[in-house]
């Protein structure tokens, strides 16, 4: 049974999702709300809010009344940016029950804090952190026990404002996955194939016998929520997105293989990886070490740089990236492609300008890396005040407990079962998970996946500032050894399709590392879509020039303009 959170410091203001936010129109309806104030897009221009056209001094300064208007003009900008967030209304966030459900809190995040010898967390430790996530002070943070060198991924981001886009307490999302559901169990499954398959290039998979395996018992679990063929998990769709442009041409999408333009500079996306095999955490006594904070053992990498090959290659990717990264390098290229943008560019006919600081190439970087902090203070919101999910790794050292008698625990028959998790006990000598990196996932919640928000908004606004039916030039795929790159050669590759599927690899990539959900990436790039849908309704407030909206397709197939 899903329970409502308890939020109750500074009585935050707490607002609904997306239906109903202002200026959004489903393509064919009807536009749902209208800002204030006659809304966005009328090409104000120097006139200001009441019409008046702006008098301006023989001596080109603008008159004293002018310049008041215009501060009066500003202020009210901002001002109707936060009523129609405002007019959104109160949600209630709902969790999945499993922190009240399971009295030893193994259904919830606890890592480098105290555990036992069977990885559970310490009872007042873990009541120490549930103290500081309900007064949000920095005192009662710096009170709770730690049992290790990790420290905590800055949890006090989670009661973060922001003055622009919707505030991070405002935006709903589905509870996670309790501990003990099929779909989790579903998930895990997933993710200890992903294990088993890291070092198997993706051109490869087709005929593979495990990747078969893999499909054929993925199909068999009702409660996959992965992309299927007639019903069925193909080697075409395995470990891929849901929009379905995801699984359109090659598993990687063309953004992390064309060269990224910077200036003058050119960068090939050949990128440093760990060799096949570099697997952590699948000793017990490293694993136990790890939940308790420490870091044993360290990656061997390749002295080769190489295209993304493989689900090792990409998961190191998502490793070491910045926040935004693989979107910035993608608005680089589609730039230098001479994507055409948006049919609503205000710019496409006009006689005597052209856009600069608006509608082309600053506002594009500007925003795609804009909306990144904006999604993560989303993300951190429900990581840290509302589900509080436990990582895979962690679930993993409850299958082997379980698994070896070492203690029962309500785990969901279909992962106990699973050839995958038979697989890892056959190759590691334990049911844990294998982890790419040595010290595991983060040390914050699983549930949203913190890549796959922010991939989700940088996502929306480039589809909202490119033609999305642009077909991308130059395509091309890695040789075997990720060494070279040649053409490809098969359906067209447009804009939307490849970003959509950039969104898949930079939020799914995370679980080829063993450190994420399916549905943590999903739900992630469902909240982040929601985040840049909100920025862009405010943004379009501020334009001067008469613009008609941002015009994109979601990622659920809707076509809206906003």
């Amino acid at each position: 049974m899903a329970k409502p959170v308890n939020l109750n410091r500074r009585q935050f203001l707490v607002r609904s999702g997306l239906t109903g936010l202002g200026a959004l129109t489903v393509m064919g309806g009807n536009a749902l709300a209208q800002p204030p104030n006659g809304g966005p897009g009328n090409g104000r221009g120097p006139r200001g809010r009441n019409g008046n056209q702006a008098q301006v001094e023989n001596s080109g300064d603008l008159a004293a009344t002018t310049m008041e208007e215009r501060a009066q003009e500003a202020f009210q900008v901002r001002v109707d940016a936060a009523q129609m967030e405002l007019d959104q209304g109160t949600v209630e966030h709902l969790t999945n029950g499993d922190e009240n459900f399971f009295p030893e809190k193994v259904g919830n995040f606890s890592k480098s804090l105290p555990h036992n010898a069977l990885g559970e967390v310490d009872p007042q430790a873990f009541d120490a952190l549930l103290l500081a996530l309900t007064t949000g002070a920095n005192r009662d943070f710096e009170r709770v026990p730690m049992a290790g060198s990790l420290n905590l991924a800055n949890p006090q981001a989670a009661f973060s404002y922001d003055l622009i886009g919707p505030d991070p307490f405002q935006l709903a999302a589905p509870s996670a996955p309790s501990l003990a559901s099929p779909e989790t169990a579903a998930e895990m499954v997933e993710v200890y194939w992903h294990a088993l398959l890291r070092d198997l290039n993706f051109d490869e998979y087709e005929g593979n016998q495990l990747v078969n395996q893999a499909a054929n018992e993925l199909s068999d679990m009702a409660n996959f929520r992965g992309p299927k063929l007639s019903n069925h998990v193909t080697p075409g769709t395995l470990f891929r997105g849901n929009t379905p442009g995801d699984v359109v041409g090659p598993y990687i999408s063309q953004f992390l293989y064309q060269p990224v333009p910077h200036g003058v500079q050119q960068i090939e996306q050949r990128n440093q990886t760990t060799v096949p095999g570099s697997d952590h955490m699948v000793n017990y006594n490293e694993w136990l070490g790890v939940q308790n904070g420490t870091v044993s053992g360290s990656n061997q990498y390749d002295d080769t740089l190489r295209y993304i090959r493989n689900g090792r290659d990409l998961g190191e990717f998502v490793h070491r990236d910045y926040p935004g990264q693989a979107f910035y390098n993608a608005a680089l290229i589609l730039m230098s492609q001479g994507a055409p943008f948006d049919e609503n560019n205000p710019y496409l006919n006009s006689r005597t300008q052209e856009g600069f600081v608006t509608f082309n190439i600053t506002q594009v970087m500007n925003l795609v890396s804009g909306v990144v902090s904006c999604a993560l203070k989303h993300a951190w919101f429900h990581k840290w005040l509302v589900n509080r999910r436990a990582r895979p790794e962690a679930v993993g050292g409850l299958i082997h407990n379980h698994l070896t008698g070492a203690k029962g625990y309500i785990i969901h028959n279909d992962v106990l079962v699973s050839g995958a998790v038979e697989l890892a006990f056959e190759q590691n000598g334990t049911y844990l998970m294998p982890q790419a990196y040595p010290e595991g996932s983060p040390t914050h919640p699983s549930y949203p996946a913190g890549h796959a928000t922010l991939s989700g908004a940088c996502c929306t606004v480039l589809k909202a500032l490119f033609d999305e039916d642009y077909v991308l030039q130059n395509t091309v795929v890695p040789n075997s050894d990720g060494t070279s790159l040649s053409a490809y050669n098969g359906p067209a590759l447009t804009l939307k399709n490849e970003v959509n599927k950039l969104g898949a690899n930079i939020s799914l990539g995370r679980d080829f590392a063993g450190v994420h959900y399916r549905s943590d990436g999903i739900q992630g790039l469902l909240l982040g879509e929601q985040v840049a849908l909100g920025i862009l309704a405010e943004l379009r407030l501020t334009f001067a020039e008469p613009f008609d909206g941002f015009t994109l397709t979601k990622f659920d197939g809707t076509r809206v303009t906003v």
